[in-house]
C-alpha cells in the first residue's frame, strides 16, 4: 500500500509562466560565467515540465484511487470490480510508468483475490498468465509465486510445470539479480521433486521395496539431489532445502554424505552465521548415537550464537555428566547465561541443573570461587531479575519446588544482596 501511495503521490505544483521566463533569463546569464571559478552550490530547477495527462490516463488514475479506497476499507468485492477495469492500463504504452503499473496490477490483483471468498484457482491462473505475458521484468518471480499458489492448492504437478517454465526462461544478458532468482527457482524445483518423492515414499510397500514405485521414487531423488547439491555452492540460508536433502540421504543410508552436508552448512565460513545449521547437525548426530563429546562440540558453537537456546539445558547436562572440573565450570557459565534471559526465569529444570552444578563445585572449592567470579558482573541486576519479594510470592504460589530451589541458592549467588527474597521466604515459610 505504501508503494501505491507513492505512485499516487501529490501533484507537482508548477511555477507561473513569468517565473519560467525569469528562470531562462537567469540560465543565460549564468552560462556566461567561467565554470572553473564557480563554487556556488547548484540550486534545484524551479521549472518543472508539465506532464499532459490524456483522458485514458486520467480514467486509470481515478480508477486506481477507487481501488485503493476500497482496499483500505476492506471492501474486496468493490475493489475487484474496479480492478477489472484498471487492468486496461497494461495496454498503455505511452508513459514511462509501464513497469510500475504492471507491478501494481500484479500485487493488488493477487491481494484482492486472497480476500475474496469465491475466488477460484482459475481466477488466479488468469491474472498470473496475463501478468507473465505483459512484460519480462517480473517474469521469474511471478512464475514462482504462481507455483506457490498451486502448491497450496495441492496441484504439485502444475506447480512443477510453472517452475520448469521459469527454469528455461531467458531474456537478454543475465544480470546478478536475475542469476539469484534463477538459483531460487532451481531450489524450489528441487523442493517440488522432494514433495513428489515423499508422495511415492508414502505409497511404497514395505514388503516389496523393488516395486516400480521405488524406481520412480529414486528418479525424483536424483532430480532433487542434483539441484540441492548446487545450493551448497552458494552461501545463504537454505534451511528447508538442506533438511529435505538430508532426509533423502538418510533414507538411502548415505549417512556419511548427510553428515558432510550438515558440517559444511554449519561450519563453512562463507555461509552467514546460522543457529539452525548447528541444531540440524546436533539432531542428526543424536539420531545416530554419536558420542557425547561430539555432541558437546556442536552445542558449544550453538551456545556462542544463541546462549538462550533451549538446547543449552541439554548442553549443561552433558557437561555436568562428564564430571571434569573445567566442564562443570563451563556448565555454570552456560546456565547463568540462560538465566540472564527473562524467558528462563521460572524454568524449574534450569534452576535444578544450576543447583546440581553449584553443589558439585562446592564439593571441590571451599568458597565457591567459580560462582563468585561468574556473579561478579551480575550482582548489580540479578537480585532485581530473580530475587525480589514479588518473585518470592509468585514462585511460592505457582511452583513451590522452584521456590525451594531458588531459596537454597540465593545466598550463594547473591550473598547479602537479596534480603527481600529471603525475608519473604522466612515470613511465608514460618
Amino acid at each position: 500500500m505504501e508503494a501505491l501511495d507513492e505512485y499516487l503521490g501529490p501533484p507537482v505544483v508548477l511555477e507561473d509562466e513569468s517565473d519560467s521566463s525569469d528562470c531562462s533569463s537567469r540560465k543565460r546569464h549564468k552560462s556566461k560565467l567561467p565554470l572553473a571559478k564557480s563554487k556556488l552550490p547548484l540550486a534545484k530547477p524551479m521549472c518543472v515540465e508539465a506532464h499532459v495527462e490524456n483522458s485514458f490516463q486520467k480514467t486509470c488514475r481515478i480508477c486506481l484511487e477507487h481501488v485503493r479506497e476500497a482496499m483500505l476499507h476492506h471492501r474486496w468485492q468493490e475493489a475487484a470490480e474496479y480492478m477489472a477495469s484498471y487492468t486496461q492500463v497494461l495496454e498503455d504504452r505511452s508513459t514511462v510508468k509501464a513497469q510500475p503499473d504492471k507491478e501494481l496490477v500484479w500485487r493488488m490483483s493477487t491481494e484482492i483475490l486472497h480476500h475474496l471468498p469465491n475466488a477460484t484457482v482459475t481466477d488466479y491462473n488468469i491474472i498470473y498468465e496475463r501478468m507473465k505475458h505483459s512484460g519480462f521484468k517480473h517474469y521469474l518471480m511471478i512464475c514462482l509465486e504462481h507455483s506457490f499458489h498451486l502448491m497450496l492448492h495441492g496441484d504439485i504437478e502444475a506447480a512443477k510445470h510453472q517452475v520448469s517454465i521459469a527454469e528455461s526462461w531467458r531474456h537478454g544478458k543475465e544480470s546478478v539479480s536475475q542469476l539469484q532468482r534463477i538459483r531460487l527457482i532451481h531450489a524450489y524445483r528441487s523442493l517440488l521433486d522432494y514433495i513428489m518423492w515423499c508422495e511415492k515414499k508414502s505409497t511404497l510397500s514395505n514388503d516389496n521395496p523393488f516395486e516400480s514405485d521405488s524406481q520412480g521414487m529414486h528418479t525424483f531423488f536424483r532430480l532433487a539431489s542434483t539441484n540441492l547439491q548446487e545450493i551448497l555452492k552458494n552461501p545463504g540460508v537454505w534451511d528447508p532445502f538442506i533438511l529435505c536433502y538430508v532426509e533423502m540421504l538418510e533414507f538411502y543410508g548415505d549417512n556419511e554424505e548427510a553428515q558432510k552436508v550438515l558440517n559444511h552448512y554449519a561450519y563453512d565460513n562463507s555461509f552467514p552465521p546460522n543457529p539452525n545449521a548447528h541444531v540440524y547437525l546436533y539432531q542428526f548426530l543424536k539420531r545416530h548415537d554419536t558420542p557425547d563429546k561430539k555432541l558437546m562440540k556442536v552445542l558449544k558453537h550453538l551456545q556462542v550464537l544463541v546462549p538462550s537456546h533451549e538446547l543449552m539445558l541439554t548442553y549443561s547436562c552433558l557437561l555436568l555428566q562428564s564430571e571434569k572440573e573445567s566442564h562443570t565450570q563451563k556448565a555454570l557459565g552456560v546456565l547463568l547465561e540462560m538465566l540472564d534471559f527473562q524467558c528462563w526465569r521460572s524454568n524449574l529444570d534450569v534452576w535444578k541443573c544450576l543447583h546440581a552444578v553449584i553443589h558439585q563445585l562446592l564439593q571441590r572449592e571451599e568458597r565457591a570461587t567459580s560462582v563468585q567470579t561468574q556473579m561478579a558482573v551480575r550482582n548489580d541486576w540479578w537480585p532485581a531479575l530473580h530475587f525480589t519479594s514479588f518473585h518470592a510470592k509468585k514462585d511460592l504460589e505457582e511452583n513451590s519446588e522452584l521456590f525451594e530451589v531458588k531459596a537454597s541458592l540465593v545466598e550463594i549467588l547473591c550473598p547479602g544482596q537479596s534480603p527481600r527474597y529471603t525475608a519473604e521466604m522466612q515470613m511465608l515459610t514460618s
